[in-house]
């Protein structure tokens, strides 16, 4: 049978979880500590370079396009060390091993890795994080949150905008899960919220102590209430996570990592071992600014044909095999989430990859975009249910893992991965029709010869 992702979305069932060997796995659990660092060390980039200790274009970069109310609120002194409590990449497996194609920290897919890990458990497969992982981590991290009303009873809310409605089937799963493993939870629109100068309640006059934020911060204006959500989690009156901070929304800071003039920083920050892994597992990424490149200059490490770059409409020449290189919007914007605003350069004619160039240089005052290297994933082998021919069918394609790390203080929990495996013909891997979806588990050790 097919499953109902969100409404009207389907995606295909397979008769097993997707089995990772015991080196994936140990490979990912390792990687969501470096995650961590990554993530408090860009936090402090943004900071330093605010007040000028680091480059300002690095702060100059991260604002682009965004309000200015926003950028003043996201800097208030009181929010300066939250981070976000979940850590979600996007493995794709290659022949060379994992690449992160994009950190998210506002990731669907809570639910959906809870309740099918639970169902695949429940037959008796090994579920990387086990049967309630999903919740388990998901609670604690809840739990850990820091906040000035310590004597109020806990009571979370799970607000789901309009925008990411789609998602709200899976939050009311999971928030009805929490409940059933003591933590008060419900899964609400922005309009339940109800505001007074108590704090924030529920119908019922249920008071909020907790508010996990499943919106985009592009969306605020179109939030009702947001305004007040703000107003109180700066007073205060509830603690909020992820937390209102856009600089940690950004595909560019992938471009960050890989500048030449923040190596000292990242090194320092990182350490050697996790900035050397980082570096090789996130691809080559440039923020596309139209402004000219001086004469002396050049586009560090961006190269055609050997020879280095200095103006970015060299690259709306190259030919098929020259342009394996993806534009996507770099994260405060509509069209920043599920592969929607993304071109693949190689997959397009050469006319239709130069206007995407063009169009990516013309909105960087709005919504800047970011050139990445295109990485091709390894080919796999999957099954799934025709439900129209009553069959299990084999279907070769190419798979992103989505761990799942749940940050408690300094603890981070990997409480289970999302395997999506699209088709070979699909130069983007995400939840389309034609996709397979699993949880992952472990696969059994092959017999010794």
């Amino acid at each position: 049978m097919e499953a109902g992702l969100h409404d009207g979305a389907t995606w295909r069932i397979s008769p097993t979880p997707f089995l990772l060997t015991s080196a994936d796995l140990s490979a990912i659990q390792s990687l969501g500590p470096h995650l961590l660092r990554f993530t408090h060390a860009l936090n402090r980039l943004y900071y330093e370079s605010v007040r000028g200790a680091q480059p300002t274009w690095v702060a100059d970069y991260l604002d682009q396009g965004k309000p200015p109310d926003l950028i003043a609120y996201a800097r208030m002194n009181r929010f300066h060390t939250a981070l976000p409590g979940v850590i979600r990449p996007d493995l794709i497996l290659t022949e060379d091993g994992f690449m992160i194609s994009e950190l998210d920290s506002v990731p669907g897919g809570i639910g959906l890795t809870g309740c099918m890990g639970q169902a695949y458990a429940d037959l008796g497969w090994p579920i990387i994080g086990e049967r309630d992982g999903m919740v388990a981590g998901f609670a604690q991290m809840i739990r850990s949150l820091p906040h000035d009303q310590p004597n109020k009873p806990l009571q979370l809310a799970i607000v789901v905008s309009e925008e990411a409605k789609d998602y709200r089937p899976e939050m009311l799963w999971l928030a009805a899960r929490l409940r059933e493993a003591g933590l008060p939870a419900q899964t609400v629109s922005p309009e339940d919220v109800i505001f007074t100068e108590e704090g924030l309640f529920l119908a019922g006059s249920t008071p909020l102590t907790v508010l996990y934020r499943f919106f985009e911060l592009f969306d605020l204006k179109n939030i009702p209430k947001s305004e007040l959500i703000m107003y109180a989690v700066k007073k205060g009156r509830l603690a909020l996570t992820p937390p209102i901070k856009p600089w940690l929304e950004e595909k560019m800071a992938f471009a960050l990592v890989h500048h030449p003039a923040l190596e000292p920083f990242w090194t320092h920050e990182l350490g050697a071992d996790t900035f050397e892994l980082l570096h090789r597992l996130m691809p080559k990424t440039w923020i596309l600014d139209p402004r000219p490149v001086p004469p002396h200059a050049v586009i560090p490490g961006l190269t055609v044909d050997g020879h280095s770059v200095s103006d970015w409409k060299v690259l709306a020449s190259l030919g098929q095999k020259g342009r394996r290189f993806v534009i996507k919007p770099s994260g405060f914007s509509e069209l920043a989430w599920g592969s929607r605003g993304v071109s693949v350069g190689h997959d397009l004619p050469q006319t239709e990859w130069a206007a995407a160039l063009e169009a990516a240089l013309a909105s960087f005052h709005r919504v800047p975009r970011i050139l990445q290297e295109f990485r091709k994933g390894r080919r796999v082998a999957v099954s799934y249910h025709d439900h129209v021919k009553d069959e299990i069918v084999p279907m070769p394609g190419r798979v992103r893992l989505s761990p799942y790390y749940f940050i408690a203080g300094d603890h981070v929990e990997l409480a289970g991965i999302l395997a999506t495996v699209c088709p070979l013909d699909k130069k983007l891997i995400h939840g389309m029709p034609e996709a397979v979806m699993a949880p992952c588990a472990l696969a059994a050790p092959a017999p010794a010869s």
